[in-house]
């Protein structure tokens, strides 16, 4: 196969002296980064070093709340400002689009963590190879001596692993809920338990299982939790910091806005940012688990996104749900009933008949009004998102806001959304 990453000159300094002395972890992949990115940041946190973390759902100074500006310059301003609070560590969540506009140029990363690669994201870089080639950057750019943190079941991290320089250590992590291993790993689940209360996993027996204690737990409810701790605490220790904190500081982690978010109880609703086929089924995979009674999922597609994937999602409900509400997710311009019969197409080939709404409060409100005791309703696709994006407009729209008030009411739903 051809080597899709370019010839690339690593960078021998950061952008000013001032960063010297300070280590970034860079995340990327295509599902996973956010999770794990706020697992290794309160593992670098329990080990005594306040950190930045700069992710999707939200940016910080050593856990207290910051705002990033767009634009390189106004990034480089947000990490001089966090070192000068002391912060030396930053946890940054590096997504194909930054890494192509060449940040890993811009920035010095010290470690980067590959999650995972699915075919999502095709149509913002061209072709399958420029968005690899995207995500590459983040580790062909790693000096010597760095490291970089592969998923030793996915078989993308083993692509990519040959473009990587030889002077770049490895550490590979992995679970068997992802399926085949593809190659030997140096931290990897032996089993995974799952209940509402979080995921526990047991190591393989390892000398970096050892350091954790030989298991790692979360607050996070799923079996892919499993896999963003394990990249998490990969990372953490391959920086050489304690395992003890880092298994302390993992366990500690709060649950992540949207990424399979309990938000209700009786009937349990959880909201969760999957929007593409490998993350809904794995999503709907965990909440099948945990059913009792029905489940029931409500989602769409990204308008002027990859339409291929609409149809293998669609399957991916249709096999796992009891019922199936389609409705809109960001058209973005594209007619959302058009999207929805391609996602139905899908889920009639499992045998299942869809219902489609494409106003997606009133889908959420049937879902839920439709539940009952045990059944478990997934809203899908938006997680922390608060817009609705039409195309020639952005809408107020939170999946988390529509469920807090369908199921607490107004009131109640205010003010939960303002307790910190």
């Amino acid at each position: 196969m051809t080597d899709p990453v370019p010839k690339v000159v690593r960078p021998t300094r950061p952008p000013k002296a001032w960063a010297e002395d300070m280590f970034t972890f860079g995340v990327t992949g295509t599902n996973g980064k956010t999770s794990t990115v706020w697992l290794l940041e309160r593992a670098v946190a329990a080990a005594g070093h306040p950190a930045i973390r700069i992710s999707t759902a939200g940016d910080t100074y050593d856990g207290k709340p910051a705002e990033r500006p767009g634009g390189k310059h106004q990034f480089l301003r947000m990490m001089w400002e966090g070192h000068e609070l002391g912060c030396k560590h930053v946890v940054l969540e590096a997504t194909s689009l930054a890494l192509a506009n060449h940040y890993a140029k811009f920035w010095r990363f010290d470690l980067g963590v590959f999650t995972n690669l699915s075919p999502d994201h095709f149509r913002t870089h061209g072709s399958w190879e420029a968005y690899l080639a995207a995500k590459a950057q983040l580790f062909t750019l790693l000096g010597p001596g760095r490291w970089a943190v592969l998923n030793a079941y996915d078989e993308h991290a083993v692509m990519l692993d040959q473009a990587i320089p030889a002077d770049v250590q490895r550490l590979w992590f992995g679970s068997p809920t992802r399926g085949p291993r593809q190659r030997a790993a140096d931290l990897e689940a032996a089993e995974v338990d799952v209940d509402l209360a979080g995921t526990y996993v047991r190591l393989v027996s390892s000398p970096r299982a050892e350091a954790l204690g030989g298991a790692i737990e979360t607050r996070l409810l799923g079996e892919v939790f499993a896999e963003n701790a394990l990249a998490a605490a990969g990372a953490a220790l391959a920086a050489d910091l304690d395992g003890a904190a880092v298994a302390r500081g993992i366990a500690s982690c709060p649950p992540v806005p949207g990424r399979f978010e309990v938000i209700a109880r009786e009937p349990t609703v959880v909201v969760d940012y999957a929007h593409s086929t490998d993350a809904l089924r794995r999503t709907l995979s965990m909440a099948r688990r945990v059913t009792r009674g029905r489940l029931i999922a409500v989602f769409g597609a990204g308008g002027k996104s990859t339409p291929r994937k609409r149809a293998p999602m669609g399957a991916a409900a249709g096999e796992l749900c009891d019922e199936v509400i389609l409705t809109s997710d960001n058209p973005r311009g594209e007619e959302a009933g058009a999207i929805a019969a391609m996602i139905a197409d899908g889920v009639r080939s499992a045998g299942m008949e869809p219902l489609i709404e494409l106003d997606r409060r009133r889908a959420i409100e049937r879902a839920i009004q439709g539940a009952g005791v045990g059944d478990v309703v997934v809203v899908a696709g938006k997680g922390h998102e608060e817009g609705q994006d039409f195309g020639d407009r952005v809408e107020p729209f939170s999946d988390r806001e529509e469920v807090r008030r369908i199921c607490l009411g107004e009131a109640e739903a205010q003010r939960e959304e303002a307790t910190p």
